[in-house]
């Protein structure tokens, strides 16, 4: 590990926005090799793409709100306090449902996490 500790303010630098929502990237390279870490929210009512991570597994942790997650050809309702496990290359995403943004905690088994969307596999 090269830097152990990330501030609140380095963290909302690596915020991404999105037309669905915002991810905020909270651990991964260069302060940690073997994880990436992040906060995602999903809009009420958005869905971000259907996507994969070929190298890496990805675990998802409903903080608020409620989610419709595809994974492959299943399809699980998430609330607060869920978990799913989502293998190395398989397609997913989630969307959003009732009137509040969903919050959620992502970890990856990767540092520097690979990403796919569907619509552009060969």
């Amino acid at each position: 590990m090269s830097r152990p500790f990330l501030s609140a303010a380095e963290s909302r630098q690596n915020r991404v926005a999105e037309s669905w929502g915002h991810l905020t990237w909270l651990a991964g390279r260069p302060h940690v090799e073997g994880l990436t870490l992040g906060r995602v929210v999903l809009k009420a009512g958005r869905a971000n793409p259907r996507h994969a991570h070929p190298n890496c597994e990805e675990v998802l942790y409903v903080l608020a709100g409620r989610v419709e997650h595809s994974l492959g050809d299943q399809s699980f309702t998430l609330e607060a306090g869920d978990t799913l496990a989502i293998p190395a290359g398989v397609f997913h995403n989630g969307m959003s449902l009732g009137p509040e943004d969903a919050d959620m905690i992502v970890a990856y088994s990767e540092g520097d996490r690979q990403f796919v969307l569907e619509e552009d596999r060969s």
